[in-house]
């Protein structure tokens, strides 16, 4: 077993509050004391009440399963002995009312474009697998009942 943590953190600073016109900008602090500005989304609050420039939930949401199914993937092809260059994934969540008629990212969309150099090089058949078990072995999306949904930009 393994426990994960994050503080929280927001403040009125002055501000009324009482009449919803307060700011949802807040922060993250992780282990090792990395900081992220984070906030409501605008799709959910609008500005002036939120942040652009900041980390919404559900941005990290979908970056949270990006990354996991990523870090699974380069472990993966390590261990084949596939030499990765580079990993790009244009992610995408999808919200909207789900089968309970409640708001929810029903859809997660992957799209990891992988280079490989070398020799070595996987056939479209051995990169499909390779997107398959690292989907498989992900911590997050095992964690979600949101549709997770893995397709590999090839080229």
């Amino acid at each position: 077993m393994a426990k994960y943590g994050a503080t929280i953190a927001w403040q009125r600073n002055g501000e009324t509050f009482t009449d919803n016109r307060y700011s949802r900008a807040h922060r993250w602090t992780f282990d090792g004391g990395i900081e992220v500005r984070a906030s409501s989304s605008a799709h959910v609050v609008p500005l002036p009440y939120s942040a652009e420039d900041a980390v919404d939930p559900e941005e990290a949401f979908v970056a949270s399963l990006s990354s996991c199914h990523m870090l699974w993937f380069l472990s993966l092809a390590a261990k084949q002995r596939f030499c990765v260059d580079s990993y790009t994934d244009a992610a995408e969540g999808i919200m909207e009312k789900n089968a309970e008629g409640r708001l929810a990212m029903t859809v997660v969309t992957l799209r990891p474009h992988v280079v490989f150099s070398g020799e070595k090089q996987p056939s479209s058949s051995e990169l499909e697998a390779l997107h398959h078990r690292a989907h498989d072995e992900c911590f997050i999306a095992n964690s979600v009942k949101t549709e997770v949904r893995c397709v590999p930009v090839l080229g």
